[in-house]
């Protein structure tokens, strides 16, 4: 694992992939956690936070552009914003279940989708993480990407546990 290449990247795209990081790390935690207690409510705040500073930190990323300086992956950020919001405001009104359906939703499309599009090859982070470019690398890394962003959404689906009086 070589950091240099994150290193030498732009703010933007610093302050994207560690929010980004602490946000797949809280936000596991978080999902499969118990729910509704005070570290739920604070560690869903703080991933809120981390996960609105990567959305709007992605639109000062322009690496690769497709229609002026955004790319079809700008798309994934507008996602994310709507769909924070959409979950803060169904926990507002108790809507836990829909809450609950929007926050897994966000998490997988967000942070696993969007975390296995940086490592195809020629990023920042296939090269952090596998020192270079390689054809394989990429294939490899989708590959298991995907297999644990299908495991992580059939895992949060199950039922939960019901609370006792």
């Amino acid at each position: 694992m070589n950091f240099q290449p994150l290193l030498d990247a732009s703010p933007a795209i610093q302050i994207h992939a560690y929010a980004a990081i602490a946000a797949l790390l809280l936000g596991g935690i978080v999902l499969f956690r118990k729910k509704g207690d005070r570290l739920h409510r604070i560690g869903g705040r703080v991933w809120f936070a981390l996960m609105l500073t990567v959305a709007v930190s992605s639109f000062f990323i322009h690496t690769i552009r497709v229609w002026g300086p955004w790319s079809p992956i700008h798309l994934i950020s507008v996602g994310t914003l709507v769909s924070l919001g959409y979950g803060i405001s169904l926990i507002r009104r108790r809507i836990i279940v829909g809450h609950a359906m929007a926050m897994k939703a966000t998490y997988l499309g967000a942070l696993i989708v969007a975390g296995v599009l940086t490592f195809l090859p020629g990023r920042i982070m296939t090269e952090v993480f596998f020192g270079g470019p390689s054809p394989l690398t990429g294939i490899v890394v989708l590959t298991v990407l995907l297999a644990c962003g299908a495991g992580l959404f059939l895992l949060s689906r199950r039922s939960p546990s019901p609370r006792i009086a």
